[in-house]
C-alpha cells in the first residue's frame, strides 16, 4: 500500500469518526469509534484463524450456522483452538461482517452488540489471557444520550458507522504490512490534537516517541523487554518495537481506566499476542505492578509534576531507600525516575522525557540528583527539547537517558535541541532531520558548538549538579560589531538631507504665501 492510499484510507476513518461525533467532545468519542474497530479487527482475526483451520474441510467459519449439532461440534472445536491461539471467541453469527450487514434492518441492534463485547470479555474467563480482555470494553456506553435520544436514533447511528467501517479492507491477512496498526495511531493522534489538556494522559507526540525509542535502541537488535510506568496508549511502547527486530514482552502500567483500555486494544491491534504483554491497571508510585521485573529498556512520558503521597514509609521502599529523600509531594518527577532505574536491567537503557525544573530545582530533589550523578554515575545524557511540542502544555521539556552500565563512564552529554525544529500552527514538531540529529550526536558522543557538549562529573560538580542545559552549551550569539564612524557618517547625511527638505519647504511656503514652519 502507497503512502497516499494509506493517508485516503487514514481520511476515510478520521470522516467516519466525524459522522458519529455529533455534539461530543473529540476524548468521548475516541472511546466509541476505537471500539468499533477493535471488535471489527477481532471478527477478521477469528474469522481468518478459523478459516485456516477448516480449510481442509471446505468450510467458511461465517458461513456455519449454529442450529446442528455437527455446526456445534465444529465451533467447539473452534472456540478451543482459538482461546490457545488468540485469547478469545466469537460465534459466526457474533461476527462484524453479519451484525454490520444486518445493521439497518436490526431494531435491537444496540441490544445485539452489547452481548457480543460481553461474550467476547466472557469468553476469555479462566484462560491465560483474562487478565487482557477484562472489562475491555467498559468504556462504551451503546445506551447513551450522547449518540441520539431514542433508542432508534442510537440504533440508526450505529448501524451507519458499522456500514461505512464494514466497507475498509484493513488487509490482515497480508503479513508484510500493518495497515490497521498505522490507521489506529493516526486516529489516537487526531484524538489527542482535539483533546487539549487531556491528551497528555494518553498520547506522547510521535516525534517525541521516535526519540525515545531509538535512544533506548541504539545499537541493539533485539529486546528481552520494554516497559512503561505510564503507558498512555501504549503507543510509546510499541514505537520502540519499530526499531529492533524483535521484543519478547512488553509490560506497562496505567491509571486512567479508559487509557487503560485503549492502550490493550492498541497492543491487540498491533498484533501483539496476548501471551507478549502484560498491562496493568494501577497508580504506579504507590501501587507498583511488575516490581518482581528488572527491564532491558524503559520509555516514558509521566504527568509533568504530578502530585504523590511521598508517604514517609516510602523510605523503607527499594525504590527509594537509598536516597535519603524523596520526592516532594507536589512534584512526583524524581519519585518516577527513581522508580524507573529501581527497576531498570544492568545493561538497560531508560529514556523518560521530564519538565526542565528536574534540571535544577533544589532541596531534595537537589539531594536525588546528586546522588543519581555523584554516587551512581547513572546519567548519560540531557537533552532539551523545542517549546510547545506536546499536547495540553507549551513549556519546553527535556529528556533524561540514564545507563546502570555506562560505555564512557567519565562525562553525561547534553544536547539543546531547542532550536531545532519546524514551527506549526498549533504545536511545533521535530522534522527527520532533527530526530536524526540528536539520536547522531547520541550515539556517537559529539561535541558540537552551539548544539551539544560533553560535560565531566568534575565540571557538573562545580556547578553543584545543577543541569541547566545553558550552563553546558553556550548558545550566547556574538552580537555583530558596530562601526561607530560609519554611523556618526550616517547620522550627518540624514541631518544634511533633512536640511536640504526644510529648505524646500521654506521656499514652498513663500510662494504660497503662508507662514513657514520654520
Amino acid at each position: 500500500m502507497s503512502e497516499d492510499q494509506k493517508k485516503q484510507l487514514q481520511t476515510q476513518l478520521w470522516n467516519i469518526a466525524n459522522d458519529l461525533r455529533g455534539k461530543m467532545g473529540a476524548d468521548e468519542f475516541r472511546d466509541y469509534i476505537l471500539g468499533f474497530i477493535f471488535y471489527k479487527y477481532l471478527s477478521e482475526k477469528i474469522e481468518l484463524y478459523a478459516d485456516s483451520i477448516l480449510k481442509q474441510d471446505g468450510i467458511k467459519y461465517a458461513g456455519i450456522t449454529e442450529d446442528t449439532p455437527q455446526a456445534e461440534e465444529i465451533i467447539e472445536a473452534v472456540r478451543e483452538d482459538t482461546l490457545d491461539k488468540l485469547g478469545y471467541f466469537l460465534k459466526p453469527t457474533e461476527l462484524f461482517t453479519r451484525i454490520s450487514s444486518e445493521g439497518e434492518t436490526h431494531d435491537n441492534l444496540i441490544e445485539e452488540l452489547e452481548r457480543i463485547l460481553t461474550n467476547i470479555q466472557n469468553s476469555t474467563m479462566g484462560h491465560a489471557s483474562e487478565d487482557d480482555f477484562e472489562s475491555l470494553f467498559s468504556e462504551i456506553d451503546l445506551n447513551s444520550p450522547k449518540l441520539g435520544k431514542t433508542v432508534t436514533q442510537r440504533n440508526e447511528l450505529i448501524a451507519k458507522v458499522l456500514l461505512h467501517l464494514s466497507k475498509i479492507n484493513f488487509q490482515l491477512g497480508n503479513s508484510e504490512i500493518d495497515i490497521l496498526g498505522d490507521a489506529y495511531e493516526y486516529l489516537i493522534s487526531q484524538f489527542a490534537s482535539g483533546a487539549g489538556k487531556k491528551a497528555g494522559e494518553f498520547y506522547t507526540p510521535q516525534e517525541v516517541s521516535t526519540v525515545l525509542a531509538r535512544l533506548v535502541t541504539s545499537g541493539k537488535k533485539h529486546l528481552k523487554n520494554v516497559y512503561d510506568p505510564t503507558c498512555g496508549s501504549g503507543s510509546l511502547l510499541l514505537r520502540v518495537a519499530r526499531y529492533v527486530d524483535d521484543v519478547s514482552m512488553f509490560y506497562g502500567q496505567e491509571l486512567n481506566n479508559t487509557t487503560y483500555n485503549l492502550a490493550r486494544m492498541n497492543m491487540l491491534l498491533h498484533d501483539v499476542n496476548y501471551d507478549r504483554f502484560d498491562i496493568k491497571q494501577e497508580d504506579t508510585l504507590e501501587h507498583p505492578q511488575h516490581l518482581q521485573y528488572k527491564f532491558e529498556a524503559i520509555v516514558a512520558n509521566p504527568p509533568f509534576s504530578a502530585k504523590w503521597s511521598a508517604d514517609p514509609i516510602f523510605l523503607q521502599d527499594e525504590r527509594f531507600s537509598g536516597y535519603g529523600k524523596l520526592a516532594p509531594s507536589s512534584k512526583a518527577d524524581f519519585a518516577f525516575i527513581q522508580h524507573m532505574i529501581y527497576q531498570l536491567d544492568e545493561n538497560g537503557t531508560l529514556a523518560v522525557v521530564m519538565p526542565h525544573g528536574v534540571l535544577f530545582r533544589g532541596a531534595a530533589e537537589g539531594v536525588i540528583r546528586q546522588y543519581l550523578i555523584e554516587e551512581k554515575n547513572y546519567l548519560d545524557a540531557v537533552i532539551g527539547l523545542p517549546t510547545n511540542l506536546f499536547f495540553g502544555t507549551s513549556i519546553p521539556a527535556s529528556i533524561l537517558v540514564f545507563k546502570k552500565c555506562k560505555e564512557v563512564p567519565e562525562n553525561v552529554l547534553f544536547i539543546d535541541a531547542s532550536k531545532h525544529f519546524e514551527k506549526g500552527k498549533n504545536q511545533n514538531r521535530l522534522r527527520p532531520s532533527d530526530i536524526d540529529k540528536i539520536i547522531e550526536t547520541y550515539a556517537e558522543r559529539k561535541k558540537e558548538d552551539k548544539y551539544s557538549h560533553l560535560a565531566s562529573l568534575a565540571e557538573i560538580k562545580e556547578n553543584d549538579y545543577n543541569l541547566n542545559i545553558p550552563r553546558y552549551v553556550d548558545m550566547f550569539e556574538e552580537e555583530e560589531e558596530i562601526d561607530l564612524d560609519a554611523v556618526v557618517a550616517e547620522i550627518r547625511k540624514i541631518d544634511d538631507e533633512a536640511g536640504e527638505l526644510d529648505e524646500k519647504i521654506r521656499q514652498y511656503t513663500k510662494e504660497l504665501g503662508i507662514e513657514s514652519p520654520f
